[in-house]
């Protein structure tokens, strides 16, 4: 009986060790699986998060390179500029100021005002011209007005000629035009030389010419009072010769000097000096000044628009006086 127990238990931890081993292998493919299905569960959530966070990026970068294409658009094909427009259709009168000779087809941008504009450029024929140059037809406007005894802002006091006129302020250009000829031309064939003895303040316009009654009665009647002009500077055969005058309240210490009765327009005026020519300063009332009286009494040297210089000498320092000088620029 001993033995048979002793059997039977030993068959039992036999069994019970067989169940633990099969448990213990159930557990560990149990594990397995669950290790497993983890894993796989990771790794496809994995795949989702990647998937999830690239697409984002993708749009992203083409909403950057959008942009940049756009930033490239702009540079390589810039717009027009907003500041810049077509300019203003200009007035008859503002037309007028550029001669006919030169007349250009206007550019896109933007001219200057009359009253602003660098100064034009003169043809070789007068390398010291202003607005006004030689061999150059200009169109404009005549307008009337009562000349009284021929004086004008030109200051070169009363004149028994009355075929005067005042230049626009813009053509008159600080008294550049002061003492020009000018051959002057209506629409009806009439036409009439002036001296530009004075100027015609705004609202003259560039081109305009106001002249005397006694000269605007030769190209229409008086009560007229403006047409339609050309124009076109001369160098007159025979106005005499020119003079010299010091204005008053000259002196060694300052002095202002004028030149009177030249055939061409004066571009400038030099006195000699210890240091040799000084050139003085052309006022609007057409002096030419010295402040610190330096040359005043000596010496004169004027050039006329042309380039050709004359050299006065003899000229006493005496105010208000006259002076002829015997000499004259060359016609052209």
């Amino acid at each position: 009986m001993a033995t048979e127990q002793c059997n039977t238990d030993t068959l039992f931890e036999r069994m019970d060790m067989q169940e633990t081993r099969q448990a213990a292998r159930q557990r560990r493919h149990r594990r397995r699986l669950l290790v497993g299905s983890t894993t796989g569960l990771v790794v496809t959530g994995l795949l989702v998060c990647l998937v999830m966070t690239m697409q984002p990026d993708r749009e992203d970068d083409a909403g950057r390179a959008a942009a940049t294409a756009v930033v490239d658009s702009q540079e390589t094909h810039p717009p027009a500029s907003p500041g810049k427009k077509k300019s203003p259709s200009p007035s008859p009168s503002e037309v007028s100021a550029s001669p006919s000779a030169k007349a250009k087809k206007p550019k896109a941008s933007p001219s200057p005002s009359p009253s602003t504009a660098a100064p034009r450029k003169a043809p070789a024929t007068s390398p010291s011209a202003g607005r006004i140059r030689p061999k150059s037809t200009y169109q404009g406007v005549a307008t009337v007005y009562k000349a009284g005894v021929g004086d004008g802002a030109c200051s070169y006091g009363p004149s028994s000629d009355m075929m005067i006129a005042a230049m626009n302020t813009t053509d008159y250009e600080t008294s550049k035009a002061c003492g020009a000829y000018v051959r002057v031309r209506a629409a009806n064939g009439a036409s009439v030389t002036v001296r530009i003895t004075n100027e015609c303040p705004l609202p003259c316009a560039p081109g305009q010419l106001d002249l005397s009654e006694q000269a605007f009665a030769k190209l229409a009647p008086i009560s007229t009072g403006r047409i339609a002009i050309t124009w076109s500077l001369l160098s007159p055969s025979s106005p005499g010769t020119l003079s010299i005058r010091y204005k008053n309240g000259s002196s060694p210490y300052w002095c202002g000097i004028q030149a009177i009765g030249h055939r061409n327009p004066l571009a400038r005026l030099e006195v000699r000096t210890s240091g040799g020519w000084r050139q003085l300063a052309r006022t609007d009332y057409n002096y030419f000044l010295s402040p610190d009286g330096s040359g005043c009494g000596k010496a004169i040297r004027i050039t006329d628009i042309y380039g050709e210089r004359l050299t006065i000498n003899g000229i006493a320092l005496r105010p208000e006086v006259v002076q002829p000088t015997g000499v004259q620029f060359a016609r052209h």
